[in-house]
């Protein structure tokens, strides 16, 4: 009995931490990145991890869209954007790391990638 009662605790420890770890996600992420074609852009990201669950949008100027395929495994995080570009749907890839209040992403925009740094916004 008692070894139960030990076992559903470290589960419910190893659980807890795991929810911590992708909850460093979770908040407003600000980046200034540089395009392939050497144009400067900004995109703010609002996030919300929810155990290995990653939701939110991606703002920019061409205005506010919906993540999918958000991942979160402790650190590491993926997403997919889809955008409408002169009536062609192009679909971003985001992958990348969280450590602090800075993230490392790198970019796969129709088969050229690039790496964005974004901070937390508090």
């Amino acid at each position: 009995m008692t070894i139960r009662i030990i076992s559903r605790v470290l589960l419910s420890a190893l659980l807890a931490a795991a929810t911590m770890l992708a909850a460093e996600v979770t908040g407003k992420w600000k980046a200034s990145f540089t395009t392939p074609n050497g144009e400067t852009r900004e995109s703010t990201f609002d996030l919300k991890a929810e155990g290995d669950k990653l939701t939110g949008t991606v703002s920019s100027t061409r205005g506010e869209t919906a993540i999918s395929d958000g991942k979160v495994d402790g650190a590491k995080l993926s997403f997919a954007v889809v955008r409408n570009f002169q009536g062609n749907e192009i679909k971003m890839q985001y992958k990348g790391t969280v450590s602090g209040d800075e993230m490392q992403l790198t970019i796969d925009f129709n088969g050229n990638e690039f790496p964005m740094t974004a901070k937390r916004q508090k």
